[in-house]
C-alpha cells in the first residue's frame, strides 16, 4: 500500500520543506485544488508527477474568490479520501492550510453566518467576497491581484469578485510553496489564461502547464459540483458537451457565423431545461470575443442546471 504524502498545514513549514528539497536540486510540480479531488484533478496530478521529481498538491477551499450569496458552504469535502488517492500517485506532500488570510481583529474565520451573510460589507459599493464578509469591520486582507484585461468578460461578468479572488490566493500559494511547475486544468479556460498572464506580467519563476479537459464516458465535463447535481439534472447537463460538439463541427465544416454557432448553443443547452450565464466565442490567448473563427478560438459556455452552474468549453483550430 502506497504511504500518504506528508501533510502540511503550517505555511512557513510548507516552505521550509520546499527550500529543503530544492536545495538537494530537486524540482517540484506543484498543483492547486479545493479539495473533493475527482479523475480531472488526479490527472493534473499525474501530469505533474511526470514533470519533477516531487509532486505538491494543496487543498484549500479559497473564501476569497467566492462572493457572499455563492456556494462556499456548500463545496464538497473529503480530505481522507483525497489523501488516499494521492498516495496511490505518490504525491510527497500535500498543503492544506485551515486559513491564508488575516481576518482581522474583527473576523471570525469559522462564522459561516458571517460569511454567507449578503452585503455584509460593502452592500453599496464594489463587490466583497466572503472573505471580507467575514471580517466585518472590512479590517484583515486587503491586497488583491487583478489580471484586469482577461477577467473581465466571460465568468467575470457574473462573478466579479471570482478572479481576483483566484489570482490573489494562486500568487500566495506561489509564493509559499515556490515551485518550478504548476499544472492547471482548461476546463477553466479563463482562470487558466489569467495565471499565465500573472505569471508572465509578475515574474514569478513558475513555468505554467495548461492540461486537456478530462471528461465522463458521456461527455460531461468533470466538475466536483457535479455530485450536487440530481439524476435528471445530470441527463439534461449533457446538453453542454453536445452542443459544444457541433458547434465545433459547425465552425470546422460549414460556414457558420459565430453568432449562429452561439445561437445553436444557447438553443439546445435552452430546450434541455439549462439556464444560460453565457456563451461566449474568444481568441484563445487575449480572450476578445471574435465574429469571425479565422485563428484558433475558443467556445466557453457557463449554465445552470438546477441550483448547479457548470463551466464547460471547446478549442477550435482552424
Amino acid at each position: 500500500m502506497a504511504s500518504e504524502p506528508e501533510v502540511i498545514r503550517d505555511k512557513t513549514a510548507m516552505r521550509r520543506w520546499s527550500r529543503s528539497h530544492r536545495s538537494k536540486g530537486k524540482t517540484l510540480a506543484f498543483v492547486p485544488t479545493m479539495g473533493f479531488l475527482h479523475e480531472g484533478h488526479l490527472a493534473l496530478v499525474r501530469a505533474a508527477g511526470a514533470l519533477a521529481d516531487l509532486t505538491v498538491v494543496s487543498i484549500y477551499v479559497n473564501p476569497g474568490q467566492f462572493a457572499p450569496s455563492e456556494d462556499l458552504d456548500a463545496y464538497p469535502a473529503d480530505l481522507r479520501g483525497d489523501l488516499h488517492k494521492l498516495a496511490d500517485l505518490g504525491v510527497h506532500a500535500v498543503f492544506c492550510p485551515t486559513n491564508l488570510y488575516d481576518h482581522g481583529e474583527g473576523g471570525d474565520r469559522g462564522d459561516v453566518q458571517a460569511r454567507r451573510t449578503e452585503g455584509a460589507i460593502g452592500s453599496s459599493g464594489p463587490p466583497v467576497s466572503c472573505l471580507e464578509a467575514a471580517a466585518g469591520d472590512g479590517s484583515g486582507h486587503e491586497t488583491w491581484v487583478r489580471v484586469e484585461k482577461l477577467e473581465r468578460g466571460l465568468c467575470g461578468m457574473s462573478r466579479p469578485v471570482f478572479f481576483r479572488g483566484v489570482a490573489t490566493v494562486v500568487a500566495k500559494l506561489f509564493n509559499i510553496v515556490e515551485p518550478d511547475i504548476a499544472v492547471f486544468g482548461k476546463k477553466d479556460y479563463q482562470q487558466w489564461r489569467i495565471i499565465c498572464r500573472m505569471v508572465h506580467d509578475l515574474d514569478f519563476a513558475v513555468k505554467i502547464i495548461g492540461s486537456e479537459i478530462v471528461r465522463e464516458s458521456d461527455g460531461l465535463a468533470m466538475s466536483s459540483r457535479n455530485v450536487r447535481l440530481s439524476p435528471k439534472e445530470r441527463e439534461k447537463a449533457l446538453s453542454i458537451y453536445n452542443s459544444l460538439s457541433k458547434a465545433k463541427y459547425a465552425a470546422l465544416h460549414e460556414q457558420s457565423t459565430c453568432q449562429e454557432l452561439k445561437s445553436l448553443v444557447i438553443q439546445l443547452v435552452t430546450e434541455a431545461g439549462g439556464r444560460i450565464d453565457y456563451v461566449e466565442i474568444v481568441e484563445q490567448e487575449s480572450l476578445i470575443p471574435v465574429e469571425e473563427i479565422n485563428s484558433p478560438a475558443v467556445i466557453c459556455i457557463a449554465a445552470w442546471f438546477g441550483a448547479v452552474r457548470l463551466i464547460d468549453n471547446m478549442e477550435i483550430n482552424p
